[in-house]
Order: structure tokens, then C-alpha cells, then sequence
């Protein structure tokens, strides 16, 4: 994979429009054609050729937008040494492993809906993560493992440009695996799990 091309890529969506609803995984099923369209001008392509009108084009514009994000971070993580990719890509719990600890990951932007401020956040990250377990996705994507959050805020606001700023993010990454210990992690209690979940949080600010 080259970071660039696919940055590239991503910064051809002149602007990111809102999702209009909740993901679910009904559209999700009608959109899964988002994992086959590596360009911007193959999804423009489709959607054209779809015409399902704009509520959908806007779900698919998302879709397509934080899936191949999601493809690049990923793609960093598997570049650093101490991180093994799960093999089984259809594992929706496990995305990698770092020294042998599972870790989904989910590239976030700052919740809208958080009502501290990052710098609280930062100070008091298990909080956050509190609430982003809380208030995740209850359908498919629902999970109560253990996840890796890199968590996107950009000073003016439009956090959403941040997902395509590969390069920025590679050595954020990096720096966070480099000084990766287990102890360092935070420990959820959730739900009726008998061990805590592990997780943790890298800002990324701009």
C-alpha cells in the first residue's frame, strides 16, 4: 500500500457531508460495495450509475471515506515492529496485536456530543473511553473488546480532515507503539465482562 496515493485519494473528497442517519446495518449491507472502490473517481462512478438519491449517496460518501482511513492507519500500524496483523480479516474484534495483546482499532474524531474539552480529555483519558464504548454503534459493529482509539481533533474544527492526513498521523503511531507497555493501558470494567477491557487512547491534534 502506498500512503501517499491513498492520501491523495482521500483529499479528492472536497468536502465531507453529514451522514443524514444513524449507520446501520442495513445500509451497511447496501454500501459494502465501498470495500471494492479504491478511487475517488470509481465511487463517483457508481454512485451515478446507482442513483439512489442523496440521503444514501451522502451514507456511502462516509463509508467509503472512513473505510479507506481506517485502511491506512491500519497500514501503518502493521509497518511497526512489535505489531502483527490478524491474519482472519473477518475478525470484527481483532484488527492486530501489539506484543501479543488483541486490539481492534478506531480511528474517532472528537465527539461533538463529549462535553469536556480535549485538554480535560487528554488529562483523563479512561473517561473518554468510557464514553466512547458507551456510546458506539449498537448494532453489527457493537463490541466490548479491547480497542486502540486514535482520536482525531484539529484546532479549527473540521476534525473529518484529519482522517486523510496519513503522513501526520504515521509518526503519532509510531511514537505511541515505541513506548507501548502493557501496564501503561487503561482498564475498563464493562458490562458483566469478568476482566477488564484494555484500551487506550492517541491523541492526535492539529
Amino acid at each position: 500500500m502506498n500512503l501517499l496515493d491513498l492520501e491523495s485519494e482521500l483529499k479528492k473528497l472536497p468536502t465531507l457531508p453529514p451522514w443524514g442517519r444513524k449507520q446501520s446495518d442495513d445500509w451497511d449491507k447496501d454500501s459494502n460495495f465501498v470495500y471494492q472502490l479504491p478511487t475517488y473517481e470509481a465511487l463517483q462512478m457508481r454512485l451515478k450509475q446507482l442513483q439512489k438519491g442523496v440521503a444514501f449517496e451522502n451514507y456511502v460518501l462516509n463509508r467509503w471515506y472512513n473505510t479507506l482511513s481506517a485502511r491506512g492507519v491500519e497500514h501503518i500500524f502493521s509497518q511497526i515492529e512489535g505489531v502483527r496483523i490478524n491474519p482472519n480479516r473477518y475478525d470484527k474484534k481483532v484488527d492486530f496485536f501489539i506484543h501479543n495483546l488483541p486490539f481492534d482499532h478506531k480511528t474517532t474524531i472528537f465527539p461533538k456530543n463529549y462535553t469536556p474539552k480535549i485538554e480535560e480529555a487528554q488529562k483523563n483519558p479512561a473517561h473518554l473511553a468510557q464514553w466512547l464504548y458507551q456510546n458506539q454503534s449498537q448494532q453489527g459493529r457493537f463490541h466490548l473488546a479491547n480497542r486502540l482509539f486514535v482520536v482525531l481533533y484539529q484546532k479549527d474544527g473540521a476534525h473529518w480532515q484529519l482522517r486523510r492526513e496519513l503522513s501526520y498521523l504515521k509518526p503519532h503511531i509510531e511514537t505511541y507503539i515505541q513506548n507501548f507497555h502493557p501496564q501503561k493501558l487503561i482498564r475498563l470494567p464493562l458490562a458483566d465482562k469478568i476482566e477488564p477491557t484494555l484500551c487506550d487512547l492517541i491523541f492526535v491534534i492539529k
